[in-house]
């Protein structure tokens, strides 16, 4: 198991468990943050025995942005051609495998547009939600001009985006940006749960094909949709796995799974 610095990676029960750690800092996102979620993501797409991935933060916070202990240069001009604003490579919709946020407390700037980038987030009821990076002369990264409105819609999106304000969890619950409002102590627990039934439970050929094809949909007809779900039909059915699902329903007994999103993916359909 790889060490970090600013977060802890560890894998239990097919598990992983990426920690942002630095809680005297409220896990304000550093560059070496960064290139270690990638590092870690990476780590989660290819290997086997994970089956989902959880992501949450150290201490009271999520994420509280954008570390600014440097002040004024924060956000000084960098090289063009060394600075992306994806904040993260890959991004999490690149792993083939469930990313769940959560987001145990304030989730602010660079800190909840990463977590837009997860398949699922969790908010605590006592946090603070919200795109501040206007309020601080730069804008909105990370990918959040496409996610964002996915998620809530161009309205809402435009509300949180070009205000800069911050929502509670009940409110970004209801809008849409979480699909779980909880507890602080419960938001980590409750992710586990999902993560750990995604584990058993589900193929990891068939959740990898449904994430990819899920984020691709808005830019898709219904026919481009309908022409891509037959094709991965027919690159799942008659393996291992959709002989497997079926007979372990009938014995009533958790499925032993064979295929891997790393070993058999589809030539995808275009």
């Amino acid at each position: 198991m790889k060490t970090y610095q600013d977060i802890r990676f560890e894998i239990d029960r097919g598990v992983a468990i990426i920690t942002l750690n630095r809680p005297d800092q409220l896990n304000a996102f550093s560059g070496t943050m960064g290139v270690e979620i990638g590092d870690a993501y990476r780590t989660c797409d290819k290997d086997d025995a994970i089956r989902a991935v959880v992501i949450t933060g150290a201490g009271k916070a999520f994420c509280a942005g954008a570390d600014m202990s440097a002040g004024e240069q924060t956000f000084a001009k960098q090289n063009p051609e060394g600075f992306s604003a994806a904040g993260v490579d890959p991004p999490a919709w690149e792993v083939r495998k469930p990313v769940i946020a959560a987001m145990n407390g304030h989730a602010v700037g660079i800190g909840l547009t990463l977590a837009l980038q997860c398949d699922l987030r969790i908010v605590a009821e006592e946090g603070k939600y919200g795109i501040l990076q206007v309020r601080r002369g730069v804008m909105p990264d990370a990918y959040s001009h496409w996610t964002l409105p996915r998620l809530v819609g161009t309205e809402q999106a435009a509300y949180l985006m070009l205000t800069g304000r911050k929502v509670t969890g009940q409110e970004a619950f209801q809008i849409g940006l979480a699909s779980r409002c909880l507890p602080a102590e419960q938001v980590l627990p409750a992710a586990l749960e999902i993560a750990r039934d995604i584990a058993v439970y589900t193929a990891p050929l068939s959740v990898a094909v449904t994430k990819r094809l899920l984020w691709e949909s808005p830019g898709l007809t219904w026919q481009e949709i309908g022409r891509r779900e037959t094709e991965l039909h027919h690159h799942l059915m008659g393996k291992p796995d959709a002989i497997e699902g079926p007979v372990a329903w009938l014995e009533h007994r958790d499925p032993v799974w064979k295929l891997s999103a790393k070993n058999d993916w589809p030539d995808w359909p275009t």
